[in-house]
């Protein structure tokens, strides 16, 4: 998995009106959570907040990292857990970090990368990737960049589904009956189908 590190400030007023005026700055407020709990025996968070400059090439990239969070000197190895949007501008409005150790596994969803010309594709379908990543859990240094996904005995018609899949030091926690990608069959295809037949 790539690295990335990135740039943060703490933030010691988490209201709206101070959640504005970050945003009214240029930056995107931020969360970390991590390994320590309060009293009330739930993980303590860190506000911090990046420039939206900074935060995007986390955000807008199809690659998956683990992102060095810089907090005021303190760095904090993370992955990213959520982002929330702005529904019409499409712009960050709010990131959720997950503090990450190198011995306690990670749940995290991995861009699949289908390979190969599929015999169904050959034979006139269209190759159709119905997910754009498969949730793994494995420790983050054992996770990929990409789930390599060989399609070459893909038939007409046919599927490839989460349960057929295996992948050395993962564990795949999306549902085994997801399909990941299919070849489906075109107009051309079922028209050279019914002149064969016909014939």
């Amino acid at each position: 998995m790539k690295e990335i590190s990135i740039n943060g400030t703490s933030r010691a007023n988490v209201g709206k009106k101070a959640t504005k005026e970050i945003r009214k700055a240029g930056s995107v407020p931020c969360v970390i959570y991590g390994e320590k709990k309060g009293e009330n025996g739930l993980p303590e968070a860190i506000h911090f907040s990046v420039s939206e400059k900074e935060i995007n090439k986390v955000i807008y990239t199809p690659n998956i990292y683990l992102v060095r969070v810089n907090i005021d000197g303190t760095e904090h190895k993370a992955i990213i857990k959520e982002a929330q949007f702005h529904p019409v501008k499409d712009n960050v409005l709010h990131v959720d970090f997950y503090e990450v150790r190198e011995d306690k596994p990670i749940v995290m969803g991995v861009p699949i990368a289908p390979q190969g010309l599929a015999d169904g594709v050959r034979a006139g379908g269209k190759l159709m990737t119905m997910i754009r990543k498969i949730n793994v859990r494995a420790l983050y240094t054992q996770i990929p960049e990409k789930l390599n996904i060989d399609v070459t005995s893909l038939q007409l018609g046919k599927s490839i589904k989460v349960g057929e899949l295996s992948f050395e030091g993962l564990e795949l926690v999306t549902p085994k009956e997801v399909i990941v990608c299919t070849v489906k069959m075109t107009r051309a295809a079922m028209g050279a189908a019914a002149a064969a037949a016909k014939a």
